[in-house]
């Protein structure tokens, strides 16, 4: 029995960047034991800063938090803008186009964050997203600008706020046997490392219980 884990993400979140390492890390170690897997969940007008500044204070205070030699850079900021579309349907796209791997959503989220590039313009996050991936950008911009891809969008974010969490990355994490982990604002692996580790515990007492005595009795 394998656990799934996934991350609800929007890929201009800098909490969603500052979690790529823990990402990462948590991939590597239970790959053998775990299904990984992301989904977009839109960030709306109440989880942006509606100027550069206060987008620069939050990444200066959550720099600090982090530990993070490198400040982020706000030059993507577009002020009043209520939601970012385009640079996650490119992301969706992808994995659309067969790149289910987050080759696409980091690179969008680097150049995002770390070089201040206006991910929000089709033509740039396209770009983007086809030299990481090796994809087609025509194609791949051609899908991104499907009603398919924007309804898949709207589909997960919704999916998202079903789970009652405001907090992007938001990490879910189920088994085979119903159990669920919600770890929603959290950017380090060291807690989502603790209950996964508690809950392969718990399928490997299944497993030994089913192999001495089997299935349960009708």
């Amino acid at each position: 029995m394998r656990l799934l884990i996934t991350n609800y993400l929007d890929v201009i979140s800098s909490w969603c960047h500052w979690a790529i390492p823990a990402w990462q890390e948590l991939r590597t170690r239970y790959g053998d034991r775990a299904d990984f897997g992301w989904k977009i969940a839109l960030m709306d007008k109440t989880g942006l800063p509606p100027t550069r500044e206060q987008t620069e204070w939050y990444y200066q205070r959550s720099g600090m938090l982090m530990r993070s030699p490198v400040r982020l850079d706000a030059g993507w900021v577009e002020p009043g803008r209520a939601e970012y579309p385009e640079p996650n349907c490119v992301a969706e796209a992808a994995r659309e186009l067969g790149v289910e791997d987050d080759r696409g959503w980091i690179a969008l989220s680097h150049a995002e964050l770390r070089e201040g590039k206006r991910i929000a313009d089709w033509e740039i996050a396209a770009q983007i997203v086809a030299k990481a991936t090796g994809l087609d950008r025509a194609r791949l911009l051609e899908r991104a600008q499907s009603p398919e891809i924007e309804a898949r969008v709207r589909e997960s974010t919704a999916e998202f706020h079903s789970l009652q969490v405001t907090q992007r990355p938001t990490f879910v994490i189920d088994t085979p046997i119903r159990d669920r982990a919600v770890f929603s604002g959290f950017a380090k692996a060291a807690p989502l490392a603790a209950a996964i580790d508690a809950m392969l515990d718990d399928i490997d007492g299944y497993e030994a219980h089913a192999a001495q005595y089997g299935a349960s009795p009708k």
